[in-house]
Order: C-alpha cells, then sequence, then structure tokens
C-alpha cells in the first residue's frame, strides 16, 4: 500500500514530523479504530482521527443529537438535531476527509456484538459517559488482546489513560476502577464545560496517534488528571493488579 499524490500533500504537515514520517502514515492509512459515544469525548476524537489520515473508523453510537448536545458535542450542528448521531458524524467526517472509510454502528453493541466490533478493530476508544459500557469495553479489549484509550470528563474535571493488554505490564480498566461508585452522575445531571471534553478528546486522539503510528511513549500505567478549574495537570502511576477479575491470571486461565 502506498501513499497517492494527494495524501503526501493532505497529510504533509504531520509527515514532516520525524516521529511519523512516511512510514507512520502509512500506517495510519492501514489502522482501524473503534470509536465508542459519539458525543463530547468522542465528536473531537473522529474528527482529528479522520483528519490525520486513520484509513478506517467504525463510529457506534445509538443515541440521536439533542439540542443540549450542541454546546460541547462539536461533530454535530444545528441541523443535525433529531438525527442519528453516527449519520451526523458520518456526514462530517466525509467532508472533512472522503479518504477515510467509515462503518457505522447505530445500534447499542450487546455482548456478542461489542466482542465482534473490538475484534475487527487495531484499537478502541472509549468515549462513552457511562461505568457500565466503560466495563464492557474493557472487558472486550481485554478478550481481544486490543488497546484500549479510555477518556472522561465531568463539571471541571477529566482523566485520560491508556490500557494495552498485548504489555504484560498494563493495568486495565477494571485495575483502577474496580466496580465503580454507585452515586456515578452524568453531564446531563451534574453539567460539563465544553473545551474540557474537548481537550481530553484531543488527547485521546493523539494517544491513538501514537499506538498507531508507533511513536512517543504512551499514557500506558500512568492516570493523566485534569482540573480545568486551575489548569493544572497531575499524573498517577497505576499497576495491574494481579488479582483482577478481568486481566488477572485467574481470568486468563
Amino acid at each position: 500500500m502506498l501513499l497517492s499524490d494527494e495524501e503526501l500533500l493532505r497529510y504533509s504537515r504531520q509527515i514532516l514530523l520525524a516521529q511519523i514520517d512516511i512510514d507512520g502514515q502509512l500506517r495510519l492509512k492501514q489502522s482501524r479504530v473503534l470509536i465508542i459515544g459519539l458525543g463530547g469525548l468522542g465528536s473531537p476524537v473522529a474528527l482529528y482521527l479522520a483528519a490525520a489520515g486513520v484509513g478506517e473508523l467504525h463510529l457506534a453510537d445509538f443515541d440521536s443529537v439533542d439540542l443540549t448536545n450542541l454546546q460541547r458535542q462539536i461533530a454535530h450542528d444545528s441541523l443535525s438535531v433529531g438525527q442519528s448521531k453516527v449519520d451526523s458524524a458520518m456526514a462530517r467526517l466525509r467532508a472533512l476527509n472522503p479518504l477515510v472509510q467509515l462503518q457505522p454502528y447505530r445500534s447499542a453493541l450487546d455482548a456478542d456484538s461489542l466482542d465482534a466490533a473490538v475484534a475487527a478493530v487495531d484499537l478502541v476508544l472509549d468515549c462513552s459517559d457511562n461505568f457500565t459500557t466503560r466495563e464492557a469495553v474493557n472487558a472486550a479489549c481485554v478478550a481481544a488482546r486490543t488497546p484500549l484509550v479510555s477518556g472522561a470528563a465531568i463539571r471541571l474535571e477529566g482523566q485520560l489513560s491508556v490500557f494495552d493488554p498485548r504489555r504484560a505490564d498494563s493495568p486495565c480498566y477494571h485495575c483502577l476502577y474496580g466496580h465503580g461508585s454507585e452515586a456515578e452522575l452524568t453531564c446531563s445531571e451534574a453539567g460539563v464545560v465544553g473545551p474540557l471534553v474537548g481537550l481530553v478528546g484531543s488527547l485521546q486522539a493523539l494517544e491513538a496517534l501514537k499506538l498507531l503510528a508507533g511513536f512517543g511513549e504512551p499514557l500506558v500505567g500512568r492516570l493523566l488528571l485534569i482540573d480545568a478549574l486551575g489548569s493544572r495537570f497531575r499524573e498517577l502511576r497505576v499497576k495491574r493488579d494481579p488479582a483482577c477479575a478481568v486481566c488477572g491470571p485467574a481470568h486468563a486461565e
């Protein structure tokens, strides 16, 4: 597989980077990525990965565009209200980069369809907004040994990490969060500022490009915490739990 003259020109600014170059751009072109959720996080993720030339984007969201989404979900606009988020995002992505192949998932993914969707790609980005989905996505990624870039944002706080089951030292989402909290809130209940989800989503897209093109140091074993109110970033080291119910040895057996 080669890059066309149009691709060389379109992606020239990132090809100029020694860390990416032609080989890295070809790896992006050959990659398949699953984005789960096309809201505040998934919007910048999808836009930046399409713009960067990731060859195939699989888009999963069962929701439709609501007026309250437009404050932060930048893949959609006022004319998209009432449309499927997948259809709205696909129209925007095709206009941005018609060279990228798009695979839609307009219905909620159950256990079997989620496993199949994860197994069909090289990387998953969890841009969902609830713990149940994140746990299911994590389990599917561990089973398929597929890297997972996970982000979250609420109110004025965000967080980001990368879980790579191909690496023996990598924790999984369950290692970090266990069974979650019964008092979990959503953005519709607690609120969120738009640029924060844009920031977290952009960082998710950056981590994805690093993993796919093979450069830099991904956030494996590290949790990035973002305090938007004070404009502060903090990093925590996260170790794999040897007794984890999802990625531990007992589960593997």
